[in-house]
């Protein structure tokens, strides 16, 4: 592995990315892997899973940049943290740079300092730093934002290319004009709605001059608003204006509002789609909502009628369908609006691959069921939500002929894409059933299957479950908490 050449270090260290454990563990492998992987780290260091607020040396680095004269004021200021110079840096750490996330770089300014005064000294001087000395920035957080940092000398050059920008509505609105003077080809861009007040005309100005703006994520971040505010219309009315170059948006509204229910049909291109609520919305504007590009998308699944509207409209593209809600008692018409939903998968989205499905334990639903797993070949991950146990069980069959004739659809249907299967709820399987399902799995690739269920911890089971993981059939077999299993379906792509 240490004889590995530049090249190829560069793409396995790329598909660590998320991995810091592993990233940093890499750095003591040799100096060669040490030279390759710094300036990947520092492309944008602040997306790893570590404590920024005791992380001394990154201040240390940070100061390093700056001149002798503020360094000694510093000094004077009762900063005792050591303050190198710039040469004596293994690496030009910040030319690297890609990235500025204020929140964190003023958690890092808080190890220096406490006092308000000095912090917002050291702000002024970092974010300095970082315009000098980054080639270009392509991502930037402005939350907790404290300088109007668009004015540095060097901004223009560095935010022309700005690619992503994380905000919340709180920040003042000439911030964002000035931003919008020179970031008009921001591509992502996440608003967090955290005030009650109407919408900030700066972000609506900012969006009106991006030139090629793709993803759009609004989150509110408040339970209440007043009636007589509208914190979302003009936001969506210039969203409008980008119909033609938005392909991705998520949106995760408190209330509801009757203007997303205007603008979600004029936004055709859209590639996904995250929305945690279509009530606002009536039959015939649903048919209004056509997206033939559609490949991801999310709903609270008490609008399952409103997803399969949607659905039978989208082109066949659709490849993960995902919940904001598991939470399934009290649906109206549960058993009917699970039918339809059923047969729209399979008629209208062949290439679904991850795919969360609720029914009844009823001849009907696992026969539609079955004629789903028959079609969808590129299926790679079914969670399976089994509803109205008590009735089926006190008319029909008891819990354990249920589990058994559902391992029976699969193992007699399923395609052979099928790498993952998450039980939900009261799924309960006979170990005789269990034991001919995975013997009959034999020639199919490996298996991941998780569960609530503790039965399967009893040592029958358990030996059964090792046997078939010697043997190849079973990848993954854990018992796990409800939350675990839903994580394990739900995160967003």
């Amino acid at each position: 592995m240490s004889k590995l050449n530049k090249d190829i270090l560069f793409l396995i260290f790329g598909e660590l990315q998320d991995n810091s454990k592993s990233l940093f563990s890499s750095l003591m492998v040799n100096r060669f892997w040490c030279e390759t992987l710094i300036p990947i780290l520092w492309r944008n260091p602040w997306r790893y899973d570590i404590n920024y607020n005791n992380k001394d040396y990154l201040f240390i680095i940070i100061t390093s940049y700056l001149s002798d004269d503020i360094k000694e004021f510093l000094t004077r200021l009762g900063i005792q943290k050591p303050l190198v110079s710039y040469q004596s840096l293994l690496f030009d750490y910040l030319s690297f740079c890609r990235s500025v996330d204020i929140t964190i770089i003023n958690s890092i300014i808080s190890t220096g300092s406490s006092s308000t005064n000095h912090r917002l000294f050291l702000q002024q001087e970092f974010y300095g730093v970082f315009m000098k000395k980054c080639p270009e920035l392509k991502y930037l957080d402005m939350k907790s934002i404290e300088h109007q940092i668009f004015y540095f000398p060097e901004a223009k050059l560095r935010f022309e290319s700005l690619y992503e920008l994380k905000c919340d509505t709180s920040i003042d609105f000439s911030y964002f004009y000035g931003l919008a003077r020179i970031s008009q080809y921001i591509q992502k861009l996440t608003i967090v709605n955290n005030i009650d007040k109407e919408a900030n005309l700066g972000i609506v100005k900012l969006i009106e001059v991006q030139k090629n703006l793709k993803y759009f994520e609004w989150k509110d971040d408040r339970y209440y608003y007043s009636s007589n505010v509208d914190p979302y219309k003009e936001i969506l009315l210039a969203l409008v204006k980008k119909a033609d170059t938005i392909n991705h948006l998520k949106m995760i509204f408190m209330h509801n509002d009757r203007t997303l229910q205007k603008v979600l049909p004029k936004l055709r291109k859209l590639k996904t789609l995250i929305i945690d609520d279509f009530s606002y919305c009536n039959e015939q504007q649903l048919k209004m909502c056509v997206y033939h590009d559609l490949e991801i998308f999310k709903i609270d699944y008490y609008d399952l009628k409103a997803a399969s509207i949607i659905i039978e409209n989208s082109g066949g593209r659709l490849k993960k369908f995902l919940l904001v809600s598991y939470e399934l008692d009290f649906i109206d018409n549960f058993n009917d609006d699970t039918l339809v939903f059923t047969r729209k998968i399979y008629e209208n989205c062949p290439s679904i691959e991850y795919l969360p499905l609720a029914f009844s334990p009823s001849e009907r639903h696992f026969s539609e069921f079955e004629n789903l797993l028959k079609v969808c070949k590129n299926l790679k991950s079914l969670l399976l939500i089994v509803c109205d146990m008590e009735k089926v069980i006190t008319e029909e069959k008891n819990l354990l002929e249920i589990g058994d004739d559902l391992l029976k659809i699969l193992v007699r249907s399923a395609p052979t894409s099928l790498r993952e299967i998450i039980f939900l709820y009261d799924y309960k399987f006979s170990f005789e059933a269990l034991e001919e399902f995975l013997e009959k799995w034999r020639d199919r690739p490996a298996l991941s299957i998780f569960t609530i269920d503790p039965t399967y911890n009893a040592d029958n089971y358990k030996n059964l479950i090792i046997k078939h993981k010697n043997n190849g059939v079973i990848k993954d077999f854990r018992c796990e908490f409800f939350i675990n299993l839903i994580n394990i379906m739900s995160v967003d792509s």
